[in-house]
């Protein structure tokens, strides 16, 4: 890896870590608290919250009828969302210990807690659970499926990818068999290191 792009991701890390505290400085600001995984509000908060809540008729009023039309459709995406959850969960339990690849927890990915929020009716807290839920599947099969690179071909692409996973930067050139055949064993060492970290 050159070291201008070493510059660079160390650039991008910090900046990553940057937004990370402005948000932990946005959070102070809200005034939640998160002790053992539960969130709770002040009550004033709450209330505060609470008069900002739309009602569900008025809700409904207020949509545009093909919204409501769609709904079922975008519901049905749980389906597909929660067989690519269940089919992940499935091979790496079967595979990663074979090549000691760290498991995914899925609870890193999918979170339920935006329906505790007192300001969202009762469609749109389904709607946030939906979208947690949807959102962090493809996310924890996103991981899997990167670490799952890593380990198995670790070469970028010749054309430019979007959005690539934060592993990819890593990896090797395209067309750089000497870069490839050195990297991939301390790629693979890095993957299992992650497993001896968490113990």
């Amino acid at each position: 890896m050159s070291s201008n792009l070493q510059s660079l991701l160390k650039e991008i890390q910090n900046l990553e870590s940057q937004v990370e505290s402005e948000l932990h400085r946005v959070h102070d600001k809200v005034a939640y608290s998160v002790r053992k995984g539960k969130i709770s509000f002040p009550r004033e908060i709450v209330q505060f919250h609470r008069s900002f809540r739309k009602g569900l008729i008025r809700y409904l009023m207020e949509s545009n009828f093909l919204f409501i039309l769609s709904a079922p459709v975008i519901y049905s995406m749980f389906i597909p969302a929660f067989i690519l959850e269940c089919f992940c969960r499935f091979y790496q339990t079967i595979c990663f210990p074979v090549y000691r690849i760290p498991k995914v927890n899925p609870k890193d990915y999918i979170r339920f807690d935006r329906h505790k929020l007192a300001y969202l009716n009762g469609i749109e807290k389904l709607n946030c659970d939906f979208c947690a839920y949807f959102n962090g599947s493809v996310a924890f099969a996103r991981e899997i499926a990167a670490r799952t690179e890593q380990y198995w071909c670790p070469i970028r692409h010749a054309l430019a990818v979007k959005g690539a996973h934060n592993r990819y930067s890593r990896f090797s050139e395209y067309g750089d068999a000497e870069s490839y055949r050195k990297e991939l064993n301390r790629l693979r060492k890095e993957l299992s290191a992650e497993i001896d970290v968490k113990k």
